[in-house]
């Protein structure tokens, strides 16, 4: 059985200001940059923003020895997460989009939908996701190791985003 996980993180700036950063190559670049800290191997894979709305593919290396020993047990070599993140065109009222990560030969899969709205202080990003794991006896630990983490990125992210947008637009 999956599970699922909704996280909101809020802005005090107004959503055109994040939709626009998100927009921005180099607020992707600037994130991969800032993740080599803990991962060497980051990059932007591939990124567009257009009229039709915007999407962009991060990879992201982690060496084995750098991940839970309950992922070990499953993983024998490095992991190479491949992440795509969506938004529709811009909607002041609600810009909606989707997510995924992928791990060739993982365990497992993870989607979600995000939608971003303003609020009467400034604007949220809604995401919620779906993680599953397809081991049996360890893929309700799996899938919880898995959310954990997610729930760090997200607040991460959302520091990230705050602060980046303060210094570049």
């Amino acid at each position: 059985m999956a599970r699922r996980l909704s996280y909101s993180a809020r802005y005090a700036h107004p959503v055109e200001k994040l939709y626009e950063a998100q927009s921005t190559r180099q607020y992707w670049d600037d994130m991969m940059a800032g993740f080599q800290m803990i991962s060497p191997h980051c990059e932007v894979e591939d990124f567009r923003s257009d009229e039709t709305g915007l999407k962009v593919v991060l990879k992201q290396h982690i060496g084995r020895d750098q991940l839970p020993p309950i992922a070990q047990t499953v993983l024998m070599k490095d992991m190479v997460i491949t992440r795509e993140e969506s938004f529709g065109p811009f909607d002041p009222d609600n810009t909606k989009g989707n997510y995924t990560a992928s791990i060739p030969a993982g365990p497992g899969n993870l989607q979600g939908w995000q939608e971003l709205f303003p609020t009467e202080t400034g604007c949220t990003i809604r995401k919620t996701t779906e993680v599953k794991v397809f081991i049996p006896f360890i893929n309700g630990k799996l899938e919880q190791l898995m959310l954990v983490n997610l729930v760090d990125l997200f607040r991460a992210e959302a520091e990230y985003s705050k602060d980046w947008i303060d210094k570049n637009l």
